[in-house]
């Protein structure tokens, strides 16, 4: 997610009776467990009228299931500690009531402008333990929760539109530090995450295909923190995201970019955290043929992916243009969705389930193709 200079932020299973089950046993349920081979997870993000993800509503979910004919196995909602650091209970509930699991996003900002730096959340005060506290408490709570949760820290960390990214966070020292300092505030939130037994939690490490800036020490591969600490790997991939963009970059041509490099780094298995491209004439045919890819194995290791569902303005060349990814406002990439989500036996609402492995994050068991150098900086997000 890349927001315009100054602008906001837009964000961006198990069955019902087994979470009922879950709840009434007071146990910490089993994590999310990838699904069987040649299956996939999808998600969505449902849109949010703030502008900033955290207050996305049933009713938003529920057109969509509608629109595709299938529920979601995950439903995104972001957690911005301007509005409050404790576990947000109140959206994981409602996302757990309607039979989907909730994926939490993790957005340690001051303020909704986006401080880049920012002088609250920064790198530094988080791996000084100023906010152990607050983190304590959310494990605590996503503990209490006890069904399965999806859970990310630095959503795009390789992107300069948010403050973790290395850029904002040098304290005098050098870029490589910065990064490194990235890498030891996600062990620093899952090492409390595990000393608080919150071992329900899945951890997803998400990136965005390209390093911006491009240069050696911002490689999305510097920021990975670790197999030992990190459960998926994960990647945003668009298509055209505002109306005066004429760009239309094919997902499969970015997908097969990051995707030999995720590879390259990890065994762990890779999601589409984000996925989508806005109304215009070429919508469809860039969505059939993104599902097409993902449905049919091209990349082995992806287990699921998420379709963000959502409409905003954010074209900063074309002040008030409406920038309009939902499936419900196009009747050809609705069918499209159902017929490679809806109708297909091989995408699943129901999660899987594994056992609990303890206070340790589980195991799991290309090619390279030239980066395009371009700078996009108004992107799914609204102007202010």
């Amino acid at each position: 997610m890349r927001p315009v200079a100054g602008g906001s932020l837009l964000l961006l299973l198990a069955a019902p009776g087994w979470c009922a089950e879950a709840r009434a046993s007071g146990q910490p349920a089993s994590k999310l467990a990838e699904p069987p081979a040649g299956h996939f997870y999808h998600g969505v993000y449902p849109g949010s009228a703030d502008g900033m993800g955290s207050d996305s509503s049933p009713a938003e979910v529920r057109i969509y299931e509608r629109v595709i004919g299938k529920r979601p196995t995950w439903v995104y909602v972001c957690h911005n500690w301007y509005e409050g650091a404790a576990f947000p209970a109140r959206q994981a509930e409602w996302i757990r009531a309607s039979g989907s699991i909730p994926y939490i996003r993790l957005m340690l900002l001051s303020g909704p402008e986006i401080p880049r730096p920012d002088p609250v959340y920064s790198l530094a005060n988080i791996n000084r333990g100023r906010f152990d506290g607050e983190l304590r408490q959310w494990m605590r709570g996503a503990r209490r929760f006890s069904t399965p949760v999806l859970a990310e820290y630095g959503v795009e960390a390789n992107g300069q539109w948010f403050p973790w990214n290395g850029l904002w966070n040098r304290e005098g020292g050098s870029y490589q530090d910065a990064v490194g300092r990235f890498r030891e505030a996600y062990r620093r939130i899952v090492r409390i995450a595990r000393e608080e037994g919150a071992d329900n939690v899945r951890w997803v490490f998400h990136v965005d295909p390209w390093d911006e800036p491009v240069a050696d020490w911002n490689r999305l591969e510097n920021y990975y923190p670790g197999d030992e600490w990190i459960d998926w790997v994960g990647v945003s991939v668009y298509g055209r995201q505002v109306p005066s963009d004429p760009y239309y970059p094919t997902f499969r041509w970015q997908m097969d970019w990051v995707y030999g490099r995720l590879t390259k780094l990890t065994s762990k298995p890779v999601i589409v955290c984000e996925f989508g491209t806005i109304a215009g004439p070429r919508q469809a045919k860039w969505a059939r043929a993104a599902l097409s890819d993902l449905t049919s194995g091209r990349w082995p290791r992806v287990i699921g992916f998420a379709w963000w569902n959502a409409a905003f303005k954010n074209d900063p060349v074309r002040p008030g243009a409406r920038s309009d990814m939902r499936v419900q406002d196009s009747p050809a990439l609705a069918s499209i969705l159902r017929t490679y989500v809806g109708r297909n036996s091989h995408v699943l609402s129901l999660a899987q389930t594994a056992a609990r492995p303890g206070l340790s994050a589980a195991s799991s068991s290309s090619r390279n193709l030239p980066p395009l150098r371009r700078s996009r900086t108004a992107l799914r997000h609204p102007l202010p």
